[in-house]
């Protein structure tokens, strides 16, 4: 089930925090619960990503995206990601999530976020989100257009750029 009951506790946490820049870092601190774990009592690799949630929405409200998708009726969705998985996070262990846009292009946001134990990072994630209306994918200049912000990217990393490249010649649909 969705953690709804944390999530609207992150959404009233933040609720007054500063504004973030469209490419600040958003610094959450949660706790891996019972209701989290997989069999070998550690965070569950699909709960993780449903976590992410917890960092990626508040620091959407803090930069002001929230506000423009509800102001235009638009939608937000992941559109790909990829996960890399180092350290285990066990039952009741406490860790700080950091989230932080990337930058765009012409279809896509790409946003990375990490799991921390201390100084040990526990994981990270590259996700891309496309914004959405009732005539399909809004283009990323035109949503920051509308939050009044530049609509040029600042350079995607390398690694993003060559993700971007490898999901290109990826097949779709699969061959099962």
């Amino acid at each position: 089930m969705y953690p709804f009951f944390r999530f609207a506790k992150e959404m009233l946490k933040y609720r007054n925090a500063p504004p973030l820049g469209i490419c600040d870092t958003h610094v959450s601190h949660h706790r891996c619960w019972p209701w989290d774990l997989d069999p070998w009592i550690e965070l569950n690799n699909g709960r993780t990503l449903t976590l992410y949630d917890l960092g990626r929405i508040p620091m959407a409200a803090r930069t002001g995206l929230i506000t423009v998708l509800r102001q235009n009726r638009w939608g937000i969705t992941v559109a790909g990601n990829t996960t890399r998985y180092r350290r285990r996070i066990r039952a009741f262990e406490r860790f700080e999530l950091r989230s932080r846009c990337v930058g765009w292009d012409a279809r896509f946001i790409y946003t990375e976020q990490a799991m921390w134990k201390g100084q040990d990072c526990a994981n990270h994630i590259l996700i891309r989100s496309a914004i959405t209306s009732a005539e399909g994918i809004v283009p990323p200049a035109q949503v920051l257009r509308a939050m009044g912000l530049p609509a040029q990217s600042p350079d995607l990393p390398g690694w993003v750029q060559a993700w971007i490249r490898a999901e290109t010649e990826r097949q779709w649909p699969p061959s099962l």
